[in-house]
């Protein structure tokens, strides 16, 4: 080859190097101005499948042997955790512990182990945490787990416990059902 087909050769990758960076750099500036405009966005997480593998964060039992149970009752509120499978006293024995020590931290305005779960902003939280003297919080063990009874005669507080326990339905999603 000559030294003038070398430097033509070498002329063309380099231009065809050139044009590739450019189309890339192009592309990537358009999918920014989309994304930067709002036209585009990344996929969220499924808020359930997130609950459910943070739970053992918070709950010793594991959400996947477990499920909860909401009622919403005209003076608040009863929420169940039981285990699906009524003979697992590994299951049984942890729900019946957490459920004891959310209890006394319920009776005392801490919803702190939720809201790390649900987040600060879950809804009746914050009226709770405020109203906490006026509900009257109790503990009961059941022969497949646990509940926890909410009473108040504060309609705003009712209010709160059933936003509470919506919101709680909604995140937990096939670990928990309603009554």
């Amino acid at each position: 080859m000559t030294e003038r087909t070398l430097i033509a050769n070498r002329y063309k990758r380099n231009l065809a190097l050139v044009a590739a960076v450019s189309i890339l750099g192009a592309i990537l500036a358009t999918i920014a101005a989309f994304f930067w405009a709002g036209w585009l966005s990344l996929p969220q997480p499924n808020r359930q499948a997130t609950v459910h593998d943070m739970g053992s964060q918070v709950m010793p039992f594991d959400l996947g042997k477990t499920t909860h149970i909401f009622e919403m009752t005209e003076s608040g509120g009863i929420q169940q955790v039981i285990a699906d499978d009524p003979n697992d006293e590994t299951q049984i024995a942890l729900i019946q512990q957490h459920i004891q020590h959310e209890v006394m931290r319920f009776s005392a305005g801490d919803f702190s182990d939720p809201s790390s779960l649900h987040g600060s902003e879950m809804p009746g939280v914050k009226e709770l945490t405020a109203g906490a003297a006026q509900v009257k919080v109790e503990y009961a063990a059941l022969p497949d787990g646990a509940q926890i009874t909410f009473t108040t005669e504060d309609l705003r507080l009712i209010t709160a416990i059933h936003r509470w326990f919506g919101a709680q339905l909604s995140d937990h999603g096939s670990d928990a059902t309603y009554r």
